[in-house]
């Protein structure tokens, strides 16, 4: 069963008004002007198995929003102008495969907010504001294949950053603001199939070393080499990192 309300405008969902329709599977609501979610808005869709709010106007997940949707599937939440998310925003949701959180305006996301969803497989946080990825972000979801972090402002990855998510073989981490990535924090990755790292200021020296070891060694398919280029220090910009060599990435003393 489908209920499809997409592009009418709708500002405020009613509580408990989706309360008799049991046997909901696909709930759509996308393209309205919906600011706020609350759980007594989804009281009663126990097997619903997908929602759909993307180009909304969301700003804020509050706490236990989507707690009784305990079967739900897929939550699209992209192209809203959500900028908090409570720690506590996802629980319930404990089959949930897909979330997508493209293009908010999102900086931080509180340790432990995507533990609840264990079961989650593909991850999409492109086009937002994130400055900050830890190991910690990623804690419970060791099932998680796809996670897309393009367009954000991230400018460093601690070397354990993926150590709860090994089961990886989709990375996107483009057009950020990295200069550097550990290659041991790749090495973590070994189910890893497709890597995008174009479009950052990568710093061709010492601190590069590992990863150009990992770009010569690694079966995964890179993001287009003539993409992958330095831009410092002086005598290895604008190379790609595919022709650098371990003995190219000098430091100065």
């Amino acid at each position: 069963m489908l209920l499809n309300l997409f592009g009418n405008q709708i500002t405020k969902l009613p509580l408990k008004g989706f309360q008799d329709l049991i046997n909901l599977r696909f709930l759509m609501l996308g393209q309205n002007r919906i600011t706020t979610i609350k759980p007594e808005i989804f009281i009663g869709l126990r097997n619903l198995s997908d929602l759909d709010l993307p180009i909304n106007s969301l700003t804020s997940l509050p706490p236990n929003g989507f707690k009784p949707l305990i079967a739900l599937k897929v939550l699209d939440l992209a192209f809203n102008k959500i900028q908090k998310i409570s720690v506590k925003a996802f629980v319930g949701l404990g089959e949930l495969q897909f979330l997508n959180l493209d293009n908010n305006n999102i900086k931080n996301i509180p340790t432990g907010t995507f533990k609840p969803m264990n079961k989650l497989e593909m991850l999409v946080l492109d086009n937002n504001r994130l400055t900050t990825v830890t190991a910690s972000m990623f804690e419970g979801l060791s099932r998680l294949q796809e996670l897309y972090l393009r367009n954000n402002e991230i400018g460093k990855l601690p070397e354990d950053v993926f150590k709860h998510i090994p089961k990886i073989t989709q990375l996107a981490l483009s057009g950020n603001r990295l200069k550097t990535i550990d290659g041991n924090s790749l090495s973590q990755l070994p189910a890893l199939k497709e890597v995008y790292l174009h479009d950052n200021p990568w710093s061709c020296d010492c601190k590069m070393k590992s990863l150009v070891s990992w770009l010569s060694q690694t079966r995964a398919n890179l993001s287009p080499f003539e993409a992958l280029k330095c831009t410092s220090p002086p005598e290895n910009k604008e190379k790609t990192l595919n022709i650098l060599r371990v003995d190219d990435l000098k430091c100065k003393a």
